[in-house]
């Protein structure tokens, strides 16, 4: 199985958009979220995505078809000088595969450095996929904090991977 991680062309930013309607769906039941009155969620942060350079988009591929998104960017709440996972899906065919650990172990790969990754207090199967991950990933080696205030309601996994040398 070939996996691979492709930054997001701006000419293919409608096939991320496309994705993101169906993040935006299965997200749905968990944030109460609704469609407008085009029957879309959209997103009102994409087009950033190609202005900003501190964000980038990343199409996930699995041998040569579309499997997901993973967006990155410096959005943090408890580091300066951090990324973060903005958002990141997994087609569901894909997801008992282990796709997404891999996925996520290759973009931390790609920005070594401190690392903020929250998830929403109600989105019980986030949690648990990244707090698999990230100790996996660091051996255990991350904090966890859980705010709630104004800004964000649920846990914010951290972590340094400053150590892990590009090959």
């Amino acid at each position: 199985m070939k996996i691979e991680v492709v930054k997001v062309s701006q000419q293919q930013k409608s096939v991320l958009c496309n994705l993101m309607e169906l993040y935006q769906y299965d997200l749905s039941e968990i944030e109460a979220k609704d469609v407008d009155a085009s029957g879309l969620f959209g997103y009102q942060y994409l087009d950033y995505y190609w202005t900003e350079p501190e964000r980038h988009p990343f199409l996930v591929k699995v041998d040569d078809k579309l499997a997901g998104f993973v967006l990155v960017n410096q959005h943090t709440y408890l580091h300066n000088n951090a990324r973060s996972i903005a958002e990141f899906f997994i087609l569901k065919m894909y997801r008992i595969q282990g796709i997404g650990k891999q996925v996520a172990t290759h973009i931390f790969e790609q920005f070594p450095g401190r690392w903020e990754v929250r998830q929403t207090a109600f989105n019980l199967g986030a949690q648990a996929f990244w707090s698999k991950v990230i100790s996996q990933y660091t051996n255990g080696a991350f904090d966890e904090v859980f705010l709630n205030d104004d800004r964000w309601h649920g846990p914010i996994k951290s972590f340094d991977n400053s150590d892990k040398l590009l090959t």
